[in-house]
């Protein structure tokens, strides 16, 4: 059962790609995490071509003493990936690890804040003086 002294976990879960400069982004959301909460445990984890895997970030965390942690998907929409491989993921992550809580949240990409945030810079390209609407 997870106490107030046990460190928060976070996975930050993207699909992955061959050229390792596609994470650049993911990692400074991890940076940030890690910026604006230093206690959090945080992890960034692929699907696929690189490392390390949602599993072997699990096992990190779970080593690390968390027992919850958040999976958020780095994903704009929920498909294929998020509705079929994530959650059998999720099982082996639970199976493995059961005296943790892992929950899995919704894709960023469908979030509000997030497409708020990706509207705001659309509104720019076309009407850089307008403030975004809130």
């Amino acid at each position: 059962m997870p106490t107030d002294t046990d460190p928060p976990g976070l996975i930050l879960f993207a699909h992955g790609a061959r050229d390792p400069r596609w994470a650049g982004p993911f990692e400074a959301v991890a940076d940030q995490v890690r910026a604006w909460q230093p206690r959090a445990q945080v992890r960034l984890a692929f699907l696929e071509f690189m490392s390390p895997t949602l599993v072997e970030a699990g096992a990190d965390l779970a080593a690390a003493g968390c027992r919850q942690v958040a999976v958020l998907p780095l994903f704009l929409g929920t498909g294929g990936h998020v509705r079929k491989d994530l959650p059998q993921l999720m099982d082996a992550l639970r199976q493995a690890h059961p005296q943790v809580q892992f929950s899995l949240h919704a894709a960023v990409g469908e979030m509000p804040a997030v497409t708020a945030a990706m509207a705001g810079v659309a509104l720019e390209l076309v009407a850089p003086q307008t403030p975004p609407l809130r």
